[in-house]
C-alpha cells in the first residue's frame, strides 16, 4: 500500500525529494525499493499508535535541517491514502503559493446532509442532532465537507507551530467522494480493495 502514494508523489513533479519517516526496517526497505528515501529513522517516542502527525513532520524537518538540507514547502502524505493522485498533489502545491494560505489539503462532501444526522442511545432510540431541520429539504441545506485524510501541504515553518490546520488560512481542495477511502480498520481495507478493483476494470 505504501507504494501507491510514493508512486503518486514521484509522478507529480511537485517534490525535490520523497522521504519516508519510519522506525520499521521492512517499511524502509519497501520505500527505498519504490523510489523514496529513508535518510533517518523515526525515534521510538514518535512511533506509537497515538503519536500526532505534526510532531512527526516537525521531526523530519528538523532532522533534515541539521543535515543542511532544510526544506521550504513540505507535504505530509499518508500511507493510508491509496487513491491519492499526482494531479491533486500538484494542485495542492500550486494553491499553497496563494497569499494568506497556511495549509492545503483535499476535502470531499458528505454523502448525506449532516444537518439531518441522528444520535442513537444504548437502547437504540434515535433523535436528531438538529431537529429544526426535520422538515427542511435536503437540497436546501448547506453542503458540508470533511477532510479526505490524504495529504497536507504547508510551509516548513508552519509545521513547527501550534496553529490549527483547520484555521483561517486553510484551503480545501475538492476531490470526488469515490476517490476517498481512509484505511484505519479491516472494513476500510475491504472497501479499498473493492474500489481499487473497480477502478482497474474501468481503465
Amino acid at each position: 500500500m505504501i507504494a501507491w502514494p510514493i508512486s503518486a508523489a514521484l509522478q507529480s513533479g511537485a517534490f525535490d525529494r520523497v522521504i519516508v519517516s519510519t522506525d520499521d526496517d521492512q517499511i524502509a526497505e519497501v520505500a527505498i525499493r519504490e523510489g523514496a528515501e529513508v535518510p533517518f529513522r523515526r525515534p521510538l517516542d514518535l512511533s506509537d499508535d497515538h503519536t500526532p502527525t505534526r510532531p512527526v513532520i516537525a521531526h523530519a524537518i528538523e532532522t533534515l535541517g541539521v543535515a543542511g538540507e532544510a526544506p521550504s514547502e513540505v507535504c505530509c502524505l499518508y500511507a493510508t491514502a491509496p487513491f491519492v493522485t499526482p494531479e491533486d498533489l500538484r494542485a495542492g502545491l500550486d494553491r499553497l503559493s496563494e497569499p494568506g494560505v497556511s495549509y492545503v489539503f483535499p476535502v470531499t462532501g458528505f454523502a448525506f446532509p449532516i444537518q439531518r444526522a441522528l444520535r442513537r442511545d444504548a437502547q437504540g432510540r434515535v433523535a436528531m442532532f438538529a431537529p429544526e431541520h426535520f422538515l427542511t429539504r435536503s437540497q436546501d441545506l448547506e453542503e458540508a465537507w470533511h477532510d479526505a485524510g490524504q495529504f497536507y501541504w504547508a510551509d516548513a515553518d508552519q509545521w513547527g507551530t501550534d496553529a490549527p490546520i483547520y484555521g483561517p488560512g486553510a484551503v480545501g481542495l475538492e476531490i470526488p467522494r469515490w476517490r476517498v477511502q481512509d484505511i484505519d480498520t479491516q472494513e476500510d481495507w475491504h472497501m479499498a480493495e473493492l474500489l481499487f478493483r473497480a477502478l482497474e476494470q474501468k481503465q
